[in-house]
């Protein structure tokens, strides 16, 4: 299956979740138009409160659609924006994807930064989840499930059904880590 966008969400209130969309529009180097977390220095609250003037590596959010059927396996049902996600896509393994990936969506470029590092916040919003969201492999390494942080790195219109390319930096590859 050739990789796509299932959904598009953005909220301008800093809610948990976020508004499924028509489409959203991606400004370079700030993030989703009128969404909370716009901005070029950070915009979580938690990250604002340590230090307002860091960068934002966390502009756009992007779940992975596949994985809301291993969450329905494991008795939790989640829908496309309900865990935070700004785009949620399907065909494309995003956790696997290395530092600087870019994905382009038609004009829109959006360069991954790291993994969506999960908060207690997904435990409120449904008990256990989080502990489905953060697990540990075999060798005892924390292994976070709850999507991919990026920058905008180039403006464009997104919507559901946009096909996605992607565009592997130039080696050696850096694998994500949490940011």
């Amino acid at each position: 299956m050739a990789p796509r966008v299932v959904a598009v969400h953005s909220n301008a209130a800093h809610t948990f979740s976020k508004v499924v969309r028509p489409s959203i529009t991606l400004l370079e180097g700030l993030g989703v138009e009128g969404d909370a977390h716009c901005g070029a220095t950070v915009q979580h609250r938690s990250r604002v409160a340590a230090d307002r003037s860091q960068p934002n590596l966390r502009q756009v959010h992007l779940i992975h659609g596949e994985l809301f059927e291993e969450l329905r396996e494991g008795g939790h049902i989640v829908g496309p924006g309900e865990l935070g996600e700004n785009i949620t896509t399907l065909g494309i393994d995003l956790l696997s994807l290395p530092v600087s990936a870019r994905l382009h969506f038609g004009e829109a470029v959006v360069t991954i930064t790291g993994l969506r590092n999960p908060c207690q916040q997904i435990h409120a919003f449904q008990s256990g989840l989080l502990k489905q969201l953060v697990t540990k492999d075999d060798e005892g390494e924390v292994v976070r499930l709850a999507g991919v942080m990026g920058i905008v790195s180039r403006s464009g219109l997104v919507a559901a059904g946009d096909p996605i390319a992607i565009e592997l930096p130039p080696p050696p590859h850096l694998p994500l880590t949490r940011v």
